[in-house]
């Protein structure tokens, strides 16, 4: 009897095995039924190529999104050479009103693509970014457009900013977890590089062959088209999975956890200073460096600002790997520790005078802020992991991996808020001050704050001694 019930095991097992992969089933509406990337079978066979379809799409998509999100950051700074008489706090409430709106319309987008599907998501967030572009082009024209009127055209540059986090969610429920960290550093990648794009293509168009003058309509306009290749591209070439759900539960779980505020705190001095020196970087290059605001090449006029974006981009994923090999925890510390470091040169040397040496500060300091985003992210599933009982080397159960990836959803949307802190602090240190110092020393203090945070919780807190974060 026993060796009855051996055999039928194994007969059992070796039928599990050889079992044809679950089929893909395609419904009108490019739906998809019997997704499951896990299937390596199937992924094999064809889910990998929907998957790598999906996710080009969905990067250019993003990166239009973080190019709008960012379009302000730029023409804000060009409104006084169009005719607009806007005093400092007006530009700056112009620079920084997307982040805030784009930040808040993060929570919300995590939940659409479930709703609506991917590819149909997709669609329809991309074609609201037709309203930012249109509407800029139309009162940038006219330099009697009331501020009010302007200031609401700027956030509604913030659906850029919201596009991040429907774009993650949605490319998460394509690939399988093995690759999903690859897959979404390369949209996340590919989304923050719009930012740099928009500050190097917007100035160069605006004034070729515009004269003294510069035309600045053209900085919404030109985006048209390509929105409209993104809209086209996602209802011809993505899908719509049946099989993603929105994890409200996990999100409720996820807010319930303390970690997850301290962790988007710290994400707000990493990611948050990335986004709102990027867009104010510009303005600060205007203020102290006006010479070098624009650099006149044959008829146009290149900003070096889109720099600062394009380093912070570009050293993220290298935080991810520091963090891999060293520890989140430890890499985020040196990230916070040189952000201070930096930040302090930069205050040294402004009086100086010397625009070399103020761009190279600020490099250094969109640099450390990229790597501190990458290892800040990936200390997210580490921390849930240990908190659930698990290891620095393992996800934890199921209940533990769904409460991580909402709190990665949630920290990004509260991370984005820094991108309105920033230039709001800057504005009111130009008001009482004059100047930008006082601005600066808040942010040294706080990167000092955020880093011993770090080491008490991270490093040799509770947390830490249970696995290495």
């Amino acid at each position: 009897m026993t060796e009855t019930a051996t055999r039928t095991g194994t007969q059992t097992a070796q039928a599990t095995q050889t079992a044809p992969s679950r089929a893909l089933t395609h419904r009108p509406g490019r739906w998809i039924d019997g997704w499951d990337p896990e299937d390596r079978d199937q992924w094999n066979r064809v889910g990998r190529t929907i998957a790598r379809r999906n996710l080009g799409w969905s990067i250019f998509a993003e990166f239009l999104g973080f190019v709008v999100w960012q379009l302000w950051s730029i023409v804000a700074v060009s409104l006084p050479a169009a005719g607009f008489e806007l005093d400092t706090t007006q530009v700056f409430w112009l620079i920084s009103i997307p982040s805030l709106v784009g930040a808040t319309l993060r929570i919300p987008y995590s939940f659409l693509v479930p709703r609506f599907g991917g590819r149909n998501w997709t669609i329809v967030s991309a074609g609201l970014l037709l309203l930012p572009t249109v509407a800029l082009a139309l009162c940038v024209g006219n330099p009697d457009t009331p501020f009010g009127v302007l200031l609401a055209v700027a956030a509604l540059a913030g659906f850029g900013g919201g596009n991040f986090a429907s774009s993650m969610s949605n490319i998460t429920f394509f690939y399988p977890q093995r690759e999903k960290g690859w897959a979404l550093g390369l949209n996340a990648a590919g989304g923050n590089i719009g930012a740099s794009v928009a500050q190097f293509v917007v100035p160069v168009v605006v004034t070729v062959g515009a004269g003294a003058a510069v035309n600045l309509p053209l900085a919404g306009w030109i985006w048209v088209p390509f929105i409209l290749v993104a809209m086209v591209g996602a209802w011809k070439y993505m899908d719509n999975l049946s099989n993603a759900k929105a994890d409200f539960a996990g999100s409720a779980a996820a807010l319930r956890e303390p970690h997850l505020w301290l962790l988007a705190l710290l994400y707000i001095g990493t990611f948050g200073s990335f986004i709102g020196f990027a867009s104010v970087f510009p303005k600060l290059i205007a203020d102290q460096f006006p010479e070098f605001s624009g650099i006149a090449v044959g008829g146009a006029s290149v900003s070096l600002a889109f720099l600062g974006a394009l380093v912070g981009s570009l050293s993220r994923p290298y935080g991810g790997r520091l963090a891999d090999r060293f520890g989140g925890a430890r890499v985020t510390m040196f990230a916070f520790g040189a952000m201070a470091a930096v930040t302090v040169a930069v205050i040294a040397t402004l009086p100086l005078g010397s625009f070399w040496v103020f761009l190279g500060g600020f490099l250094l300091l969109f640099a450390a802020a990229g790597i501190g985003n990458g290892s800040t992210y990936r200390m997210v599933p580490v921390v849930f992991a240990v908190r659930g009982g698990g290891n620095a080397g393992h996800g934890g159960d199921v209940s533990t991996q769904r409460r991580a990836a909402a709190a990665l959803g949630l920290i990004s949307a509260i991370g984005a808020y820094g991108g309105f802190l920033i230039p709001q602090a800057l504005s009111l240190s130009a008001q009482a001050t004059g100047g930008y110092t006082t601005a600066f020393a808040v942010f040294v203090a706080a990167y000092l704050g955020l880093l011993l945070l770090t080491w008490a919780v991270y490093v040799r807190g509770a947390v830490a001694r249970a696995g290495r974060i």
